[in-house]
């Protein structure tokens, strides 16, 4: 790699050498603010390493008409950035242990391959965020060496992994202003010349907080973007600059439903937590997999079972924004390595037909929007609420109604709250059902029933 860094990045920037895609002129914007695409959007997880045989951004180019069929919307990549060789897991290392922040991984391509494929993308009408990794690097990335300040000390003075079993990354000092700046100028940087649409933020509240709301304002300031936060806290959303966050609980969740630890209803305790604790506008990413859960949890399957395809039209049902990662539109039912090549096995896309189904029901109207404009969630309650969750989605025009077994047996209900009156269609079978309060319902094991208002 070749790291020819003698002018400071800030210096860069002034000079203006860099290429830039992105709009010249700063565009005003309330940094809180959302950007409006996102609201009704579908962001999907891309391991490139992973997705093709060639592991390469010119092989992945030629998927996004796939995607855009399938009706994504936003693409994430994970870390694009060159890989450290110093204390490496693996034979390739792990994405997180980045080497130059202003460069791009030679595994995966040139940075012509990577304009070619954000370009690609916006035609198709797609968004790109990258995955960026701001709480560490790998330990010969030169920043070790020309600014060791940057980086934290145990009591001797020497520089440590932020986590002990995170061998192969040194952890940044955050009280340090000269890194703040370099990592709100690098960013900056990959929004200017690649033109991406926003950034996923790896450990994002291992950082402080203020840093977030130093660096976000400036970034917003060259291009609206979406700021996604991998963190649950309710104060990662404080002043409203990132747009999303994770939301690992509801996940943790549903892995316990499916293996019989907790109950259906357990989801109205958690749901009743996050509204008193999050902002109105503060957007929720649901998931059943990413590439932390498969690589080392296990694939939906392991940890759902059959449940796993209900589990995820809770995702697409529940407010938030749903995520799909690389290769569950293919079923894949294997445990990706992290460290080493491992295609995905994509055989055929067994899944591709459900997803795009619930994909197509996410921006049918604003019921689902991810913000505060969608369907105020209502409860239905059954006569058994241990197994079954329903709930409405509910706008003056618009009325979703998802009923759902979580559990492996067969299970007869009768609704004791308004399921609803009048007809619905089933946005699976395309059946007319009705759903009167007092009425009975049978459901098989993880059934579930998601039907539009007629």
């Amino acid at each position: 790699m070749k790291m020819k860094m003698t002018l400071a990045l800030s210096a860069i920037l002034m000079l203006g050498i860099l290429s830039c895609n992105a709009p010249d002129k700063p565009v005003v914007m309330d940094p809180a603010a959302h950007v409006e695409w996102a609201k009704n959007a579908v962001i999907y997880e891309v391991n490139i390493r992973q997705f093709t045989r060639e592991g390469t951004f010119k092989a992945f180019t030629g998927e996004l008409p796939r995607l855009k069929r399938l009706g994504v919307d936003i693409l994430w990549l994970m870390p694009v950035h060159p890989i450290g060789a110093s204390n490496r897991k693996g034979s390739l290392g792990s994405y997180y242990a980045v080497r130059d922040y202003l460069a791009v991984n030679p595994e995966f391509g040139t940075d012509k391959d990577l304009v070619i494929l954000v370009n690609k993308a916006h035609e198709l009408g797609m968004k790109v965020i990258i995955d960026w990794v701001a709480n560490h690097t790998s330990w010969d990335n030169s920043l070790i060496t020309r600014h060791p300040d940057w980086y934290k000390k145990d009591s001797t003075g020497k520089i440590i992994s932020p986590v002990p079993d995170w061998t192969d990354v040194a952890g940044l000092d955050y009280s340090q202003p000269g890194l703040r700046k370099f990592m709100t100028d690098a960013m900056i940087y990959w929004v200017r010349k690649y033109d991406i649409d926003g950034f996923r933020c790896d450990v994002a509240g291992m950082l402080p907080v203020s840093f977030w709301h130093e660096a976000i304002p400036g970034i917003k300031k060259v291009k609206p973007v979406f700021m996604l936060a991998e963190e649950e806290t309710p104060k990662i959303h404080d002043s409203g600059y990132f747009d999303a966050s994770y939301s690992w609980d509801l996940h943790h969740l549903m892995n316990q439903i499916a293996q019989g630890k907790k109950s259906a209803d357990q989801i109205d305790t958690l749901w009743a937590k996050e509204i008193k604790k999050y902002p109105p506008d503060a957007i929720r990413m649901r998931f059943t997999s990413n590439h932390d859960e498969n690589s080392w949890n296990g694939t939906e399957f392991e940890r759902m079972g059959a449940g796993a395809q209900t589990f995820a039209v809770l995702t697409f049902t529940f407010p938030g924004m749903p995520l799909i990662y690389t290769g569950q539109e293919s079923a894949m039912n294997k445990r990706l390595k992290f460290f080493d090549k491992d295609s995905v096995p994509w055989g055929g896309y067994r899944f591709a037909s459900f997803y795009a189904r619930l994909i197509q029901l996410k921006k049918k109207g604003n019921v689902l929007a991810a913000d505060s404009t969608g369907g105020k969630l209502i409860r239905v309650n059954t006569s058994d609420d241990k197994s079954v969750f329903a709930f409405k989605r509910q706008l003056p025009e618009q009325e979703l109604l998802v009923i759902m077994n979580l559990t492996g047996f067969d299970r007869t209900i009768t609704l004791t709250s308004d399921g609803g009156t009048g007809n619905y269609l089933e946005i699976f079978s395309n059946e007319t059902r009705t759903f009167p309060e007092g009425g009975k319902l049978t459901l098989k094991p993880w059934e579930y029933l998601v039907c539009e208002k007629l």
